[in-house]
Formats: C-alpha cells, structure tokens, sequence
C-alpha cells in the first residue's frame, strides 16, 4: 500500500476509493455480489471498460479493499471484500442517501438506497455481518425472517 500524500484522514481515504469507477466496483461486488471480472464487466450499469475495470481491480486488491482469489488453470479469478471495505456501508448508504435528496435517480436503481435509508444503521449492521459471512467465511448471523441481500434483491426486482 502506497503511503498517502498527506497525513489527513479525508485524503487517506480518498486516496484509496476516491475516483468514482474504483466506488462503482465496489458498489457492484458489495450489493451485486458480483465476484468475477465478467460479472462486474457485463453488470456494469454505467458501462466501465475492460482496461479501466482491471485497472480498478488492480488497485482495490493493492490497497486492502478487495481481495483475489489466484485461480488455477481454467479457473476464474474471485474477488471478495475485505473488512475494510465491508466498513464502507455506512458510506455507501450516506452517499445513497445524498444522491436521493439531490441529485436526480431512476425509481429502479434508488429502491437499494431507499432502503438503506429506512434501515438506519441497524440495517447497515446486519448487512455488514451477512458480507462478512459471504465473503470473510464468518458464521452466519441469527434472524428471522430474509436477511437484507435478500431485501435489497426484492426491492430492486419488484421496481424493475
């Protein structure tokens, strides 16, 4: 990991998600659980190219955010989150909720947002424990009833 320009917190951080592809990854392995570089290449739906897609990739796996899975021959490379970047949901759902209140959205891509929303950080937490069982292998957590990939995949389907 590169050391940062400064020792300032808001530079750090943008430093390591700041440009809006290296978030729109993120978003997609996050919400999409898109984990393969065609998935995040063909579910793009801001249309990212292949170059600046590996590039991002490159640098999220330098920085901590993501990992990669090596693949052996024949094999497809996975990228999961790391817990550094599963802390990145309360993120996610603020900057959601600012592009809600100011900027304009389709009624099927704000459904996820307009959810977080509702949730409050209770959802981001529940959320934040059923991406580290997907992608960190932790235990599943106890509720009842589906949990929010579940939730978030409903409502985005019942807008479409």
């Amino acid at each position: 990991m590169a050391s940062a320009r400064s020792g300032c917190p808001i530079n750090a951080a943008v430093e390591a998600f700041g440009d809006s592809w290296t978030l729109l990854v993120l978003r997609d392995v996050m919400f999409g659980n898109r984990r393969y570089f065609r998935e995040l290449l063909a579910g793009s739906e801001e249309g990212i190219a292949s170059n600046i897609l590996a590039d991002r990739l490159k640098r999220l796996v330098n920085s901590g955010l993501l990992t990669r899975e090596d693949a052996g021959p024949g094999r497809r490379a996975a990228y999961r989150l790391t817990e550094a970047s599963i802390q990145l949901v309360p993120v996610f759902a603020l900057l959601g909720e600012w592009g809600l209140r100011h900027r304009p959205t389709s009624r099927r891509l704000r459904v996820r947002a307009e959810l977080l929303v509702a949730g409050g950080p209770e959802l981001w937490q529940e959320f934040m424990a059923e991406l580290r069982t997907i992608h960190l292998g932790e235990p599943a957590p106890e509720r009842d009833g589906p949990g929010v990939m579940e939730r978030l995949a409903e409502a985005y389907a019942a807008a479409r």
